[in-house]
């Protein structure tokens, strides 16, 4: 079954091989402006700077450090957390001790 493809599911993504647009019928041939010349559009592709290509990796550097930070701020809440319930189970024992010596004095 041989089907056109669409505008959303074109049958290959290669332009070379996609059918050329044909001229809409609404509007008189030239009448569309030209916004940006496409002369100029490959040379300003290719003008990019170093720093502009590296941009994606610092950001995923900065990504990464945010994660870390975040990860040692939660193992330092845990760690604060683990001691608190550590010293209540110290402080409990202490005062079972204190009970414990308290009644052997009185007996």
């Amino acid at each position: 079954m041989n089907t056109a493809g669409t505008i959303d599911r074109p049958l290959t993504h290669d332009p070379q091989k996609q059918a050329p647009m044909k001229p809409s019928t609404y509007e008189p041939a030239g009448s569309a402006n030209q916004d940006f010349p496409i002369t100029g559009a490959k040379d300003s592709r290719q003008n990019r700077t170093r720093e502009m290509q590296l941009i994606p990796e610092a950001m995923a550097r900065a990504h990464m450090r945010e994660r870390l930070q975040e990860a040692e701020r939660d193992r330092q809440a845990l760690r604060l957390i683990t001691a608190r319930r550590m010293q209540r189970r110290a402080e409990r024992a202490s005062l079972r001790a204190r009970r414990a010596l308290a009644m052997a004095v009185m007996q």
